[in-house]
């Protein structure tokens, strides 16, 4: 028996090895056949490599923040209708290669509701990527300076879901824009992107300081995109656990001043 646990190890069948330690140890498994048994020594290491390999995707997607679909709050008034958002959880348009807009006013969840559908797409088995507008153009300026461009720009071309939060919070320059057009480009109509902003879409265009490259992204983006629409007040101000007059603005003063 050792020597068959050793030989497991060595082949890294660790879910294989701990199932096979739990038959050997309990008499529940005694009265299965041979095959009922094996099924259950492999679906314990088909979980195992599973988990791992999902594990793996939600650490390289860099999430701004763990979130699930079970931690969001329908209750809340900002426009969230639940049928909408549990059929964008099932990750169709991922699978069709469709973006999202994700539009709403400052502290109103864009980014974790962007970060939950991240969540489910890793749990779908896609490939995610979170990052915010400056620091992919920042990260794009380093790949290019340290010769890692190829490898870096490959690597963002191959991420099934692409979520970029802050989108246009700052104006684009004519080079930045550059940079995100051209990474539109390789991606249009082969991966998804979800475009997380406070800008309505009508605005867009004069954030962009190229009124070629303006009309370029816009032709990219906006007709193969679906919308998400939120409104209302800001989650953190609905959430606080401070008290005050101004819902949940709380004074600072003490009783020495």
């Amino acid at each position: 028996m050792q020597q068959t646990l050793d030989k497991l190890r060595e082949l890294r069948l660790g879910g294989f090895v701990a199932a096979l330690l739990e038959q050997s140890q309990s008499k529940h498994y005694q009265e299965l056949s041979f095959e009922e048994r094996l099924g259950f020594l492999v679906e314990k290491e088909y979980t195992r490599r599973e988990n791992l390999r999902l594990n793996t995707r939600l650490r390289n997607a860099k999430l701004k923040q763990s979130a699930s679909l079970e931690q969001v709050d329908f209750g809340v008034s900002r426009g969230l209708v639940k049928a909408k958002f549990l059929e964008l959880a099932e990750c169709r348009w991922v699978s069709n290669r469709h973006s999202l807009i994700l539009l709403g006013p400052t502290g109103v969840g864009k980014s974790f509701l962007a970060c939950v559908l991240g969540d489910q797409a890793c749990k779908f088995g896609y490939t995610v990527r979170y990052i915010k507008v400056q620091e992919l153009l920042s990260e794009l300026l380093q790949a290019r300076a340290d010769g890692s461009f190829t490898a870096f720009w490959g690597k963002l071309q191959k991420t099934s879901l692409l979520i970029i939060d802050e989108w246009l919070r700052d104006p684009l320059s004519a080079a930045d824009a550059r940079e995100i057009l051209d990474l539109l480009d390789e991606r249009y109509r082969k991966a998804s992107c979800i475009f997380a902003t406070q800008l309505p879409v009508a605005d867009w265009y004069r954030h962009i300081a190229d009124p070629t490259l303006a009309e370029a992204m816009l032709d990219r983006i906006v007709h193969d995109s679906l919308r998400l629409e939120l409104q209302g007040e800001s989650m953190r101000k609905l959430t606080t656990k401070l008290k005050g007059k101004k819902g949940g603005d709380a004074s600072l003063r003490s009783d020495n001043h």
